[in-house]
């Protein structure tokens, strides 16, 4: 899903790159992330000192989406592939996007994720997670829902309890539907990425941004994970509007 914000930000700098890069440019000049966000490689100590299972069994398979709406599709990949591991034989290759959609062969996921495509819905997100554990015989595993509706230290005390639960091993991992701005500060607008990391001692997460056109891993506080799932898309994204996010868990049993 491209941002209207950002092609308004690389206007603003080709028009300051031919005015000679006016002294009022820097001042005006967004920052590539916003306060909420600390990109992981100012951010080590976590990974550096505890276990971090999900870190490592599902980070090297998260791949830059392959469309500007694939983020869906990009996420779903790196999970099953993460949970699968590197095969086995020399002939068998590394799951990509394309060919998980291939294997799936579903037209709508296809056009959703297609470049320029409306993207999906967190309902969808959750139905094609099923759909693809399904065409991959990926059995013993099952998909379950997070979705909170309220910003209250219950619903805080709910998501750490999640975290927790899923930092524990690389036999589950937690899928994010979040509104992308309230986190990086910048584009407002739904975007799907998977769960790397849950710092207890210092209430962070750590999303592996399947974005990686304009960002890399970062972390974040949870009361502001929160906030990004809760908050609502806006009218400007089409038959998006209204959408708000939560976890599409892909866990053992079923």
């Amino acid at each position: 899903m491209i941002s209207v914000s950002r092609l308004r930000a690389g206007f603003l700098c080709g028009a300051a790159f031919l005015g000679g890069l006016s002294a009022g440019f820097a001042d005006d000049a967004t920052p590539k992330l916003g306060p909420n966000a600390t990109p992981l490689p100012v951010e080590t100590e976590y990974l550096r000192q505890n276990p971090a299972p999900d870190y490592w069994a599902f980070s090297a398979f998260v791949k830059p989406q392959f469309t500007t709406s694939a983020c869906s599709i990009a996420t779903v990949t790196a999970a099953v592939n993460g949970l699968r591991g590197l095969p086995s034989l020399a002939e068998e290759t590394v799951l990509t996007q394309p060919a998980l959609l291939e294997t799936l062969g579903d037209s709508t996921w296809s056009a959703l994720s297609a470049e320029g495509g409306d993207g999906v819905t967190f309902d969808q997100l959750a139905q094609f997670t099923e759909k693809s554990l399904a065409a991959l015989d990926m059995t013993g595993l099952q998909v379950a829902t997070f979705k909170p509706e309220t910003a209250d230290e219950a619903t805080l005390a709910q998501l750490r309890a999640v975290l927790a639960e899923n930092e524990q091993s690389a036999e589950d991992v937690l899928l994010l539907y979040f509104n992308q701005g309230v986190v990086t500060g910048d584009w407002d607008g739904p975007h799907v990425s998977l769960i790397g990391a849950f710092n207890a001692a210092a209430d962070r997460v750590l999303i592996l941004e399947v974005d990686q056109e304009w960002y890399i891993p970062y972390w974040t506080p949870v009361p502001v994970l929160l906030e990004a799932m809760l908050k609502p898309t806006s009218a400007e994204h089409g038959v998006l509007e209204g959408q708000t996010g939560g976890f599409v868990h892909i866990k053992p049993g079923g």
